[in-house]
């Protein structure tokens, strides 16, 4: 098969799925009550990543610490190396999974691969030093992580600019709609969309473009994260993006396509970018 014909069948591939992608989150945000975003006079939405972002890690760390930390010195590796390493691979295996047709849960994929993790990073035999029940301790402090400082106020600051908040995230949404209630932050259920709803992860495509259309409806569409693949996925789609620093500190924009519309170092800067950028 020659490549132009090749290329012309994978393209009709990825508008098909598409399509089908478009009509199952119309679905879903509908009943969730998206569809009712235009009875209200926003100014626009802006849709949060969630994990990472508004949620911090560090007492995921400690959690770590807490429970396998003397036997991670032991082996001179550090709780925050051994979570960052267990959950970056995680999210590797998971998005291949996606990119394979082979959609999986993302905490799935972490209780999979913790015993590989340990390996990987020069543990031999991990399954003699470490227990399921280690694994599963370990990945309830996940299912705890906290609300980042400032993200109460970066909420509110949109709220009263004449923003609607949303949030669009890989994980499930018991344990994100979690965070929020324990750190005091009012957001509906209807808020949140979980890329488990349809078996398509970020950063394909596919997966911002039906939420992107329904926030045009309302007004201006913004996408905010503290990473920046998620950010400029997101602003090829045609949302604006709003990156935020807090986390990954270095932004590596050459490989990401130049600055996005908002940088800012902390969350409340990002918010105030945000209402005072021009209106598109």
């Amino acid at each position: 098969m020659h490549c132009s014909q090749h290329s012309k069948l994978v393209g009709l591939k990825q508008a098909k799925q598409a399509r089908k992608i478009d009509v199952t989150l119309s679905l879903i945000w509908d009943q969730a009550g998206l569809h009712r975003l235009h009875e209200h006079r926003y100014r626009g939405v802006v849709v949060f990543d969630i994990v990472g972002t508004l949620v911090g890690f560090e007492s995921w760390h400690l959690t770590i610490e807490e429970v396998i930390g003397d036997r991670l010195k032991a082996q001179n590796l550090t709780a925050q190396a051994f979570g960052h390493t267990w959950m970056t691979h995680a999210e590797l295996e998971y998005t291949f999974l996606c990119l394979s047709e082979r959609y999986t849960p993302y905490k799935d994929v972490m209780k999979a691969t913790f015993y590989r993790t340990l390996g990987m990073m020069g543990i031999s035999m991990p399954r003699e030093t470490f227990t399921d029940d280690d694994r599963d301790r370990c990945q309830e402090g996940y299912a705890q992580l906290q609300l980042r400082p400032g993200a109460k106020d970066c909420i509110a600051i949109l709220r009263d600019a004449g923003f609607d908040v949303w949030c669009l995230t890989t994980a499930d949404l018991a344990r994100v709609q979690g965070y929020f209630a324990n750190g005091g932050v009012e957001m509906p259920a209807e808020k949140f969309v979980s890329c488990d709803s349809t078996g398509v992860a970020k950063p394909v495509l596919a997966a911002y473009r039906p939420i992107l259309e329904k926030c045009r409806t309302v007004g201006e569409a913004w996408f905010a994260a503290g990473h920046m693949w998620d950010v400029a996925a997101a602003r090829k789609t045609g949302f604006k993006g709003a990156y935020c620093s807090v986390y990954e500190k270095e932004d590596c924009l050459d490989i990401h396509g130049g600055e996005m519309d908002v940088m800012a170092a902390d969350l409340t800067e990002m918010a105030r970018k945000i209402v005072s950028s021009k209106s598109l």
